[in-house]
């Protein structure tokens, strides 16, 4: 299908063969789970989430921490937009300080305070985050342009502080993480709306791109755009400024071949999301996890160097809703993929038919 693969993007920070994960971690224990990813992810560890937790530390809730003069309080549909700080923006931001705290201390304990390490943060992307929020009114901010506008300049100046304080607590460098579940949704205008007398449209690809790529744009670390929607929008995202595109890679069929083949032939790098995050009846081998993104890579007419140069790999998926001993043996079985796809990738052969779609 493509003869080669031109490969733009020159950043070390996300290299292919290496292994890392999505963000969500079971449990609630900071300490240990930090821990536990900075020693299996040694590439491209990330900060730790734990939903577990409850309110304000999910993906939408623990953006209340990062927004510059918006705070989020509860509904019984999950969150909105508050006058004022309370309760629950002073639950993330003393959850996301906690977090951060205790990854400073890990970080020094494994001796990468200064060493230029890179670490990888997770956010909810702009427009997840306006699909997922209400207004005080009711409806959700997606539905209302300027307050669109408005949510989106305050997380990208959210984000562009919460990058510059890793990296002066930790002395890395950083890779941050857009996560967009919603973003086949919002332009399909597949959203379910707030009331039956609401209606979120959907959303235009231009204007939706261009309210990515302004966030993509303040932020001085590489963007890695990551969704586990089923299929994900790949056509799309490969009109984004991001320099990364992560995906469930069981989520993809014929009809996105094409597209990922563009994300390549642009100088994009690939996040693909091989390891199930729940435990197979059978326990796969790291060649059983292996096969699909080389089919993958075959099919596309790519050579195999690609695995080593383009493609990282990681779960398909967070891992908070996973039994703790999976989550562990993901991150293991992620380690030895990558390190195969990353040394000799020609030499991998399988048996049988291909698996991927």
């Amino acid at each position: 299908m493509h003869k080669d693969s031109v490969v733009t993007d020159n950043n070390e920070l996300l290299r292919g063969g290496t292994a890392t994960a999505v963000g969500s971690w079971p449990g609630t224990d900071r300490r240990e789970s930090a821990a536990t990813i900075l020693g299996e992810l040694p590439d491209l560890p990330h900060l730790v989430e734990l939903p577990g937790r409850g309110v304000g530390a999910d993906l939408i809730g623990r953006m209340s921490a990062l927004l510059v003069d918006m705070r989020f309080d509860t509904t019984t549909r999950g969150y909105r937009l508050a006058p004022r700080p309370g309760a629950v923006s002073r639950r993330a931001r003393d959850l996301l300080r906690a977090d951060l705290d205790t990854l400073e201390e890990a970080w020094e304990t494994a001796g990468s305070t200064g060493m230029n390490r890179p670490i990888k943060l997770q956010v909810a992307g702009p427009l997840t985050l306006a699909a997922q929020v209400e207004l005080p009114s009711g409806h959700l901010a997606l539905t209302d342009p300027g307050a669109l506008r408005d949510l989106s300049e305050s997380l990208a100046e959210g984000l562009r502080n919460h990058v510059a304080e890793v990296r002066k607590r930790l002395g890395a460098e950083v890779v941050l993480q857009l996560d967009e579940p919603s973003l086949s949704a919002v332009l399909e205008g597949s959203l379910s709306a707030v009331s039956m007398l609401d209606s979120v449209r959907a959303m235009p690809e231009p204007e939706a791109l261009t309210v990515l790529n302004t966030v993509i744009a303040t932020q001085s670390a590489p963007v890695l755009i990551h969704s586990c929607a089923a299929p994900p929008a790949l056509a799309f995202l490969r009109g984004s400024t991001a320099a990364a595109v992560g995906f469930d890679i069981t989520t993809i069929g014929t009809r996105e071949l094409d597209s990922i083949g563009e994300l390549l032939d642009a100088g994009k790098h690939l996040v693909l999301g091989l390891v199930p995050t729940t435990a197979p009846a059978t326990p796969p081998t790291w060649r059983d996890i292996a096969e699909p993104g080389v089919r993958l890579i075959d099919r596309l007419g790519f050579p195999r160097t690609t695995l080593a140069t383009q493609v990282l790999v990681a779960p398909a998926c967070g891992l908070g809703n996973t039994p703790l001993t999976w989550a562990r043996k993901a991150l293991t079985l992620a380690t030895e993929v990558a390190r195969a796809y990353a040394e000799d990738p020609e030499s991998l052969t399988f048996e049988g038919p291909s698996s991927t779609a």
